[in-house]
């Protein structure tokens, strides 16, 4: 009796096992192995808190525009990218005290405005979540403005140790090197990572990187030049994000 019981509980274990083995095998695999999110204009609400300062300043030398037509040349760039361009603009050269100044009064304004952008948070913990850890920061803003902005809107826990930026870069965006620098950093080969964009710029970055873009475009107007850079999919609202990679 004792050697059939014991049979019937083998018998129990080993058909357990080869339920819980087909269970995993059947489980659908994530979509992707990382998510690499740009910073501005896709975790935070800051270019236009940057641009104003931005505008205000190029006004002080010379350059006069309003906030929208200081964006739409801006957005996505760095200003030391496009030196030649301020310098034909004011007629000054182009001096390293000036982008000094720039960069103090912008993370002042950041520091006492910026907003992390809604449905971001849920956003952020949905790719966590899904991808065990591996996701990323990675955008073409200096440093001391990523870490400044991601740790007034509470992010920075979610990225520490894995914030990449562009001025560490050989080249900034649309170059991919960024991209490529969080995916080696993750182990993740680009082909399995995610990017989350919201300029042309970048979505070139993403693509360039082999990675998969998926636009955030609140702007309906914006979506077409998105999709056409190699933009995979947009989305209205970071708060969509968690549905499509399928956590609900």
């Amino acid at each position: 009796m004792q050697t059939i019981r014991r049979t019937n509980r083998e018998s129990l274990g080993s058909s357990l096992g080869a339920a819980s083995q087909m269970r995993a095998t059947l489980a659908p695999k994530p979509m992707f192995e990382a998510v690499l999110f740009d910073c501005d204009g896709v975790l935070v609400d800051s270019e236009r808190i940057t641009n104003t300062v931005l505008r205000d300043m190029l006004a002080q030398i010379g350059w006069s525009m309003t906030l929208e037509e200081c964006m739409h040349l801006f957005v996505g760039k760095t200003v030391r990218d496009e030196r030649r361009e301020i310098e034909k603009q004011t007629g000054h050269a182009f001096f390293e005290d000036w982008l000094q100044q720039f960069y103090v009064q912008r993370n002042q304004a950041l520091e006492a405005s910026v907003q992390i952008v809604e449905g971001a948070m849920s956003a952020v913990q949905a790719a966590h979540r899904l991808c065990q850890g591996r996701i990323a920061c990675a955008s073409g803003a200096d440093r001391i403005k990523l870490t400044m902005q991601l740790s007034k809107t509470l992010l920075l826990p979610y990225f520490e140790g894995r914030i990449f930026s562009g001025h560490e870069m050989p080249r900034s965006k649309p170059a991919p090197d960024v991209y490529l620098a969080a995916a080696a950093a993750l182990q993740v080969q680009p082909q399995r990572c995610l990017v989350i964009e919201d300029t042309t710029i970048g979505a070139r970055a993403g693509v360039s990187a082999g990675a998969t873009v998926w636009a955030y475009c609140p702007d309906p107007s914006a979506e077409v030049a998105l999709l056409q850079l190699g933009a995979s999919r947009t989305f209205a609202s970071m708060a969509q994000l968690p549905s499509l990679l399928g956590l609900d």
